[in-house]
């Protein structure tokens, strides 16, 4: 049985002080469904956020993370000190970062290697663009972008969350029928299978178009959908809330 999971992508919202009043909001939900809840903020509002989360259930995470140890890159976040910080999850090849910031399939490999190396759990993003949705070849996207993401990850296979999010979905509105998600992360999940073997039966693949508190229910009604990367949808704590109790 896996663990459903609620991740919610900050993006470039919320200022440190905003952070810490959302985060306290957070901490009064009841959470009723047992899903776990990941909240991953802004680089510079880790700090806070980790702060704000002490004694609560709510995991911390980060959007992103480079495949150095240290160096010139400049502007980017090395992973001992997101591990020092107290982050647990980090948010690996979003189509944001892909589109704006040059991510490739190659780079995202090597960024969740180094997080594993660290201790850190990749949610690693997959999803096909609009252009390759209207050509029929979803699967033949994401099942190489997932396969060529997780290359020489080996038995550290459990630690890593895979987010399908279709890229025509994401700050849309756009989202995919329940049945259509769950046909595509399906086979997400038998492409891990070609190469893990039964350990696909334990890694957790989540729906990352839009989803919301009013279509959280149906999706996760199904039965290969594991939980959500929330974008929108956890920048205010009741909507956030309506994702996390699903059920």
């Amino acid at each position: 049985m896996r663990t459903p999971m609620i991740a919610g992508n900050w993006k470039m919202n919320k200022t440190p002080a905003e952070t810490k009043a959302l985060i306290e909001d957070l901490k009064k939900i009841e959470n009723r469904s047992g899903a776990e809840v990941v909240v991953c903020p802004m680089t510079v509002c880790l700090s806070t956020a980790a702060e704000a989360l002490k004694g609560s259930e709510i995991h911390l995470g980060a959007q992103n993370v480079h495949f150095a140890d240290k160096g010139a890159y400049t502007g980017e976040c090395n992973a001992a000190s997101l591990k020092e910080l107290g982050v647990e999850y980090v948010i690996i090849g979003h189509s944001e970062r892909r589109q704006y910031f040059a991510e490739t399939d190659v780079t995202v490999n090597q960024r969740t290697l180094k997080a594993l190396e660290a201790g850190l759990k990749p949610i690693v993003c997959v999803g096909e663009s609009l252009e390759q949705k209207q050509q029929g070849i979803t699967n033949e996207v994401v099942c190489l972008q997932t396969k060529v993401a997780l290359l020489n990850v080996g038995e550290k296979i459990d630690d890593v969350v895979i987010a399908y999010e279709p890229v025509w979905a994401i700050g849309t509105g756009l989202t995919a029928t329940p049945e259509d998600a769950n046909a595509t992360i399906g086979a997400i999940r038998g492409a891990i299978r070609e190469v893990f073997g039964e350990a696909a039966d334990r890694v957790r693949i989540l729906y990352g178009g839009s989803m919301n508190d009013k279509n959280a229910h149906d999706l996760m009604a199904q039965p290969e959908i594991d939980g959500g990367l929330i974008g929108g949808a956890s920048l205010a704590a009741e909507k956030f809330s309506g994702v996390i109790n699903f059920n």
